[in-house]
């Protein structure tokens, strides 16, 4: 296969799956992963795609926001592992039977994953503007439930604006639960919308833990609104997919890295 024909090939994926990486793409194409960073490199210069760490996604897709839906089919398995491994990050441990604790979810599919992994019997209280992982908890008799309120944004059916500022400036919570759309050591976290990256930002502040619940094709992504920096967050749990030396590099910036 010459290299126009391969380069088409490699838009296509990029448009059909969201993104492409280095790796899969080599072992797809059975070439060199040098011989597919010049291809994405060539259709970066193109203006076809924009390249992230470790492939690329379709050119205007960096502040694209997919639904709901969309949302949580990607990387599903990697967002369940890393789901099961924050449950030790709940006051009390994996039960969350410390009685006492308090917790922010954010709105996200991971934390939503994380929402139907925490048990009946925990006993904690419960903080979180987004209306599927309230719902995912409304049955645990042991949870003391509270639902912020706002205006509901559709893609992602959390609240924002104002009301939810306002209940977050009164909160001080033990851990949150913290999801991002992009992040990476230059490039902080972000997100594509503002009103979103506002409500994220006043959860930083109203936690003393954080805990970034984040897929590693999230890393090096670049989005519109930037709400906060890697320093912000304590402990970072992502998939295996996030390289040893990257982790590493996170690590010696000051944020603890699982990698699930």
């Amino acid at each position: 296969m010459y290299a126009p024909e391969r380069q088409q090939e490699i838009l296509r994926l990029a448009r059909e799956g969201g993104r492409v990486d280095v790796l899969s793409l080599a072992e797809e194409f059975q070439v060199t992963a040098e011989t597919v960073r010049r291809d994405l490199k060539a259709l970066d210069r193109a203006g076809l795609v924009r390249r992230v760490h470790g492939g690329a996604i379709p050119a205007g897709r960096l502040d694209f926001e997919p639904d709901l839906a969309e949302r949580d089919a990607v990387a599903a398995d990697e967002k369940q592992r890393i789901a099961r491994a924050a449950l030790a990050e709940l006051p009390g441990g994996e039960t969350g039977s410390g009685g006492s604790g308090s917790v922010i979810l954010d709105a996200g599919t991971t934390a939503a994953r994380l929402a139907a992994e925490i048990p009946l019997a925990a006993e904690l209280t419960v903080v979180t503007h987004g209306l599927p992982v309230a719902a995912r908890l409304a049955d645990h008799p042991g949870l003391t439930l509270h639902l912020v309120g706002g205006r509901i944004r559709h893609r992602t059916r959390a609240a924002v604006d104002d009301w939810a500022l306002r209940a977050y400036r009164e909160i001080n919570a033990d851990v949150l639960f913290l999801a991002t759309n992009g992040f990476s050591l230059d490039g902080g976290l972000t997100t594509p919308d503002l009103a979103e990256a506002a409500v994220k930002r006043a959860l930083i502040a109203a936690a003393r833990r954080v805990v970034l619940l984040a897929d590693s094709a999230k890393f090096g992504q670049r989005h519109f609104a930037r709400f906060g920096e890697l320093a912000d967050v304590d402990l970072l749990i992502t998939d295996t997919g996030l390289s040893p030396d990257d982790a590493l590099a996170i690590e010696r910036a000051g944020t603890e890295v699982v990698r699930a």
